[in-house]
């Protein structure tokens, strides 16, 4: 599946080291940006309108300027900042009672779902683009990419993944407390079943998109935000992913070169049966998840789009147990 850059020195300690910093880095990095309310505004405003005009002065020959790079970098961001409001943004009257609060206000709720399909929509287009460009083993923006059936049916489980997103008017903030005043966005619906297929998915599409990637935004990547979420984040899976995603879109944008030459860079063997089997998991994954939300609306008599969908499961009530 992977093979390590041996000409530049790499070796399975290198290559491992880094994919173990960079999970570490990003793990920490979400702590820092969800439980501070300043350390969110510098990571996510701050930092990137510094950058913006280093990408498009002195690193515009050097970094990505195709469409998808440049659309998944701001569409992150535009992630981290909407949800930064969804939970801090509130009034007080001269008393100090809070008398106002974006998250009680169900329209913004659109939002979150809004934002999540829209990002996993351009990585379904992009699989489909490669798809019908025919390429084997051939150069496109920066990536040797190898066109196939897999390009299809990884674009097919991506909307089975968006049509899988439920119960988002269930979201909530979560309480303050001595060990966690993040203040989370907590989406009690959104449970292990649908964060595992789209991992599956989105490790497809970037192993199918990105081969020479794959190995840091395809495996670390996908992973930080998963353990914070099984784990100090419960239940607030779709916030870590997009801190995450956006911190590593930075750095990628920032830097390069760090996965395409060197030491650290790790390739794909590009096996066929290989492309074929990981988008096959991904769509039958998905497809299972698909069907059991079926099962659950033909159950329960609910609408997954307005109501929340899975709230007699242990899973929804241990997260709906964190919130204010």
């Amino acid at each position: 599946m992977f093979t390590f850059n041996h000409e530049a020195g790499a070796t399975p300690v290198s290559a491992w080291g880094m994919w173990l910093l960079i999970l570490v880095a990003l793990f920490l990095f979400n702590e820092f940006s969800r439980r501070s309310k300043a350390g969110a505004v510098i990571s996510f405003i701050v930092l990137p309108a510094g950058l913006s005009l280093l990408w498009f002065t002195l690193l515009k020959d050097k970094t990505y300027t195709d469409w998808f790079h440049i659309a998944k970098v701001y569409s992150a961001l535009a992630g981290c900042i909407g949800f930064w409001l969804i939970r801090h943004w509130q009034r007080r009257d001269s008393s100090g009672r809070i008398i106002w609060r974006l998250s009680d206000q169900k329209w913004v709720l659109i939002f979150p779902p809004l934002i999540l399909a829209i990002n996993i929509a351009e990585a379904v287009a992009r699989d489909v683009q490669i798809g019908l460009m025919g390429l084997n083993k051939e150069l496109f923006e920066g990536q040797i990419l190898m066109s196939g059936t897999w390009n299809y049916l990884n674009g097919l489980a991506g909307i089975l993944n968006i049509l899988t997103i439920t119960g988002a008017f269930g979201i909530v903030i979560r309480r303050v407390t001595a060990t966690d005043a993040s203040r989370d966005m907590l989406w009690p619906d959104m449970l292990w079943f649908w964060i595992i297929a789209y991992d599956l998915w989105n490790f497809a599409y970037t192993y199918n998109a990105l081969p020479g990637h794959a190995w840091y935004c395809g495996l670390a990547l996908l992973l930080a935000p998963t353990l914070c979420a099984f784990s100090l984040g419960r239940g607030a899976w779709l916030q870590h992913r997009a801190h995450t995603l956006a911190i590593w879109c930075m750095f990628a944008q920032t830097f390069p070169h760090f996965q395409d030459v060197g030491k650290y860079a790790v390739f794909s063997t590009y096996r066929p049966t290989i492309y074929f089997g990981v988008s096959l998991l991904a769509l039958l994954t998905n497809a299972a998840v698909f069907g059991y939300m079926i099962y659950r609306i033909v159950k329960t008599k609910r609408n997954p789009y307005t109501q929340e969908l899975y709230t007699d499961l242990a899973a929804y009530r241990r997260i709906k147990a964190l919130a204010e």
